[in-house]
Parts: structure tokens; sequence; C-alpha cells
């Protein structure tokens, strides 16, 4: 694709990301230049952000299944997953915020939502939630297995629900999902690698829109780029009158939610940190 010389921000081009091996850890959707300071702002057209709203794709397949397999309009309700206290685990201290937010933009905008915290969100209430709900927010920490990637899955509070329990289910309406435990984790170092990994698997479930994290970041940054997220997201249903998530316009979302932070904050080593960590997947 061949971008102009000057972006047109208010309509960027949509692009697709495969990659490989080394490249798989790159930023690539943020690569471009930079100031050294707040005052040192380059022009717009600096960075592929002002140009592009970009997704990754694990394989070319996974975005031709995606395309050749569209699903009706209609928007689709939202479960909300927190575990801010996990059993076994570190707590972690942005989610509690983050779901209080994603609740009040859902309720204003008249989203169907429900919402699981704690000790009702364990995995047979999550399963059969599921089931009935084409979007998805985990906010939750997240185990990989390597040798089995269908072992992944999500730490509830009775166990870890896989991925390979959530194939079984045979949700016929998931659209979206969300995982965001891990941008509010800090310490590990497998965890950002986790998010990826189970971004791409549940596109193979067969959700069709995913948002997920490079990397961990810290708990005021999380929630900020939550609820810019789910505003936009929301918003834009509402102005075309389906109020509810709509997974189509995902990436859009997110890409408006950074643009805004990008707008206040600059591109500072700090607000770098606080919106290249977050990418989206397929569609």
């Amino acid at each position: 694709m061949r971008f102009p010389q000057s972006p047109a921000l208010s309509d960027p081009k949509r692009i697709w990301l495969c990659l490989t091996g080394p490249l798989a850890f790159l930023p690539l959707h943020a690569a471009g230049i930079y100031g050294s300071t707040s005052e040192e702002r380059p022009p717009p057209g600096s960075c592929i952000f002002d140009f592009a709203v970009s997704s990754y794709i694990p394989t070319v397949t996974a975005l031709l299944r995606i395309v050749k397999d569209p699903q009706p309009p209609q928007p689709a309700s939202l479960l909300i997953i927190g575990q801010p206290n996990e059993p076994g685990h570190s707590p972690i201290k942005g989610i509690t915020k983050e779901m209080d937010a994603i609740w009040k933009i859902t309720e204003a905008k008249h989203c169907i939502s429900l919402c699981l915290e704690g000790e009702v969100a364990t995995v047979g209430r999550v399963q059969m939630q599921m089931r009935s709900h084409g979007a998805i927010h985990f906010a939750c920490d997240a185990g990989q297995s390597f040798e089995n990637p269908l072992e992944s899955g999500f730490y509830l509070h009775d166990g870890r629900l896989e991925l390979a329990e959530i194939m079984k289910q045979n949700i016929t309406n998931c659209k979206f999902a969300f995982l965001s435990g891990c941008q509010t984790s800090i310490g590990d170092e497998e965890l950002s690698r986790e998010a990826i990994d189970l971004a791409a698997g549940l596109l193979t479930v067969g959700y069709r829109s995913v948002v997920a994290t490079r990397w961990s970041i810290k708990d005021e940054y999380g929630p900020v780029v939550v609820e810019g997220f789910y505003k936009y997201l929301l918003e834009n249903g509402a102005t075309l009158g389906r109020p509810g998530i709509d997974s189509d316009s995902a990436a859009n979302a997110l890409h408006k939610a950074i643009q805004s932070i990008r707008q206040q904050i600059g591109d500072t080593e700090q607000g770098l940190l606080m919106w290249v960590p977050f990418i989206h997947f397929g569609y």
C-alpha cells in the first residue's frame, strides 16, 4: 500500500500485519519518528499511526476465514469478567476501577451487559454466560501452554478456563474479546507473550476481533485506554442505531481512543508506554 504524503487523520487506511519470527515481537503499528521531549513533536505523518489503523493476524488464512464468513450486523451484548484477587495470584489493583468504568459506559449507552467479579466469576458460570454474550472482556490473569495452545486459558475464581473448553461451547455468536488482565499486571516476563498467543487462540475459536497487549503496562494506564475504547465503540453503535458491541468497529475504536490520548499527553516516553502495548487482532 502506498500512503499519501499528508495523512488523512479523520479517515486513516486499514492495514493488516502478519508477522513471523523476531518481527512478531516488534510494535510495528507504532513505527515512526518521535521527539525526545514533550516539546519536540514531529509533524503529522511521522508515525504509521497517523496514516493507518493497524490490525495483527496470526496467518492470512485466519483473516480470510473471517472475511468469507460474515456475521449478521446486529451488535453483541457484553460479558465483563473481573478477578482482582484471584486465589493463588497477586492482586491486580486496576481491575475494579476498570470494570466500574466499563459498567458506567455500557449503562449510559444502553448496551446489554453482565458483570461477574470475584467469587461469582467461576469457570462454570462464565462458560454458561458466554453462550448468550457475543462479546467478552477478560480482566484477569492468564496462563499459556506452549506445548498445547488449547490448554491456554484465563484464571477465574475456581480454576482456569481453557481455550479447549471455550471451543467445546460451540458459541455461534462469538464476535469480540478484550484481554485486559495482562495490562494491569507488573513483573511477569511471560505475560505479554500470553496475551498475544491467547488473542490468536480466540480467533481460532471463532471470535472475529480481539484487543490485547504486547507487554504489561502500569496500573494507572490501562483503565484510561479501556474507558476511551468502550466510549468510542458504543458511541459509534448508538449513532448507527445499534446499541451494543460492534466487533467490526473495534479496531477503529481502539485507534480513536489512542489518538485522543496522544493528543493530550504527546509521544513522550511515558506516553508511548501508555498506548503502544495495545494491539488489535482480527477483522
